[in-house]
């Protein structure tokens, strides 16, 4: 009897004939291999714009934060815009290890990895602006809530920067464990395999003394639920608490109900759009396109497109919202400055990128296009810094007060300081894609058996071999 897990209709998810073997030199073999010219080159850039980012910094904390172009309106500018889209692009990976792993889907064992990582990444970069907007950076332990010596002073729980502070810290903390409890059996494949005593020592002590036995997958399955199980809420939890920075304010243009949903859509959209654009670099360079196949991209792009629809339904609430609540501050703000005023290209930019380009993925070949995914992907993450743009900065630059009107436009160090962090993401993903399994091995060797192309094909002729044979059987009789 041939028992079925996976039916055969369905896409593999593992492409090519692999074996339990075969897998683990594909995907640790890159490891162990001398990187190439290219790497080199990616992590040199990377380097000089981190270093180029860590004089932006040091520029803007010599002379204060008056060397940022904020102005008497404009007191958020690009700091909290790229905090928000930093954080945003850190949703995708606890997304799709949390909430696929408990829904039982099997296409996320082969993005998840990459895609945790690249969390924890952009958490980090993300934590940085709300600390350097303070300016007086020697006061940002002011922001910790603990008992202290200085008698009543105690931090503002009314305000949002020690609700960034809690969100980010516990989503940090949160998605390290899942990412490193995922990487212990990899990081003792690779120690085994190691050929130097440093290797085998360095690897050894990253992989807490595993051994593969019965206990030590139990304990592993278990804390993975556990994880995704408190992952799941911080997922909704840390955007929604973001979008509060703005929502529980009075200005017009922030002050909606809407806007915890719409940032969480925004962020699951943007997050999903980076992953697709490092996964479709790294299957290139590491030869990983029997593991990172078109099914994944494909059924990325469906959630980018669902997103998106939802972003844009979010976009056409507020508008209606401004012209239905007959407010002449909302009216105005949305119309007047935002869609038509000074800064309104940015509004269109965001509305083209988020909204309409997105709609081509209802396309079944164009979803499963590598080229068009990849471009797509990057026009996505455009579009959604532009909607960060847009809500903060053209929010703020029309006061009440038509005398303090101003045009926003970043100055160096801001630019500097952005650029710094990519730097930061892109050295520590260089890193990672050359000392880590990009692809968690043990989790492709689960699905292997039920959703590999080979053993798929074995099932087909299963199938086909008694109807055959019970054909046969009639003519004869």
């Amino acid at each position: 009897m041939h028992l079925k897990y996976e039916s055969t209709l369905r896409e593999p998810l593992v492409d090519g004939v692999k074996d339990y073997h075969q897998v683990t030199e594909d995907i640790i073999s890159p490891i162990e291999a001398k990187p190439g010219k290219l790497w080199y080159v990616g992590l040199v850039v990377s380097i000089c714009l981190l270093c180029f980012g860590v004089f932006s910094v040091t520029w803007e904390v010599y002379y204060g934060t008056g060397v940022w172009n904020l102005n008497k309106t404009v007191g958020w500018g690009w700091d909290i815009t790229n905090f928000v889209w930093w954080v945003g692009i850190g949703h995708a990976g606890t997304l799709i290890s949390a909430i696929l792993l408990l829904f039982r889907q099997g296409w996320r064992t082969g993005v998840n990895r990459a895609a945790e990582a690249m969390t924890i990444f952009a958490v980090m970069c993300a934590g940085q602006f709300p600390i350097f907007h303070m300016g007086r950076v020697w006061m940002a332990f002011f922001v910790l809530p603990y008992p202290n010596t200085r008698g009543p002073l105690w931090p503002n729980f009314n305000s949002p920067l020690l609700w960034d502070v809690f969100a980010i810290s516990t989503y940090f903390t949160v998605s390290l464990l899942f990412w490193y409890s995922g990487l212990l059996p990899d990081f003792a494949t690779v120690r085994d395999r190691a050929k130097t005593k440093l290797r085998k020592l360095l690897y050894g002590i990253a992989s807490f003394g595993w051994t593969g036995s019965t206990k030590h997958w139990q304990r592993h399955e278990s804390l993975s639920l556990v994880l995704a199980g408190l992952s799941t809420p911080l997922v909704l939890s840390v955007h929604t608490i973001v979008s509060f920075d703005f929502a529980t304010s009075v200005i017009p243009g922030w002050h909606t109900t809407i806007f915890p949903p719409y940032f969480v859509a925004g962020a699951i959209f943007s997050g999903f759009a980076m992953v697709q654009t490092l996964l479709i670099i790294t299957r290139k360079i590491l030869g990983l396109e029997d593991y990172i196949t078109v099914g994944h991209m494909e059924a990325m792009n469906k959630v980018i497109v669902l997103t998106g629809s939802v972003v844009g339904c979010a976009y056409l609430t507020e508008l209606f919202m401004a012209w239905y609540s007959h407010n002449p501050y909302e009216f105005a703000e949305f119309y007047k400055y935002r869609a038509a005023g000074p800064l309104g290209w940015s509004y269109y930019i965001m509305m083209s990128c988020n909204v309409i380009s997105p709609q081509i993925f209802w396309f079944r070949k164009l979803r499963r296009n590598v080229l068009v995914t990849f471009i797509m992907s990057i026009i996505v993450n455009i579009g959604m810094w532009f909607e960060r743009f847009v809500i903060i900065c053209t929010s703020l630059y029309r006061d009440y007060l038509p005398s303090s009107w101003s045009y926003y436009r970043p100055s160096w160090p801001e630019i500097g300081f952005y650029l710094g962090t990519f730097g930061l993401f892109f050295t520590c993903f260089f890193l990672f894609a050359k000392y880590f399994p990009v692809i968690a091995v043990a989790e492709i060797k689960h699905v292997l058996k039920t959703t590999g192309k080979s053993f798929k094909e074995d099932m087909e002729k299963y199938e086909e071999e008694p109807a055959e044979q019970f054909a046969h059987d009639v003519a004869h009789h």
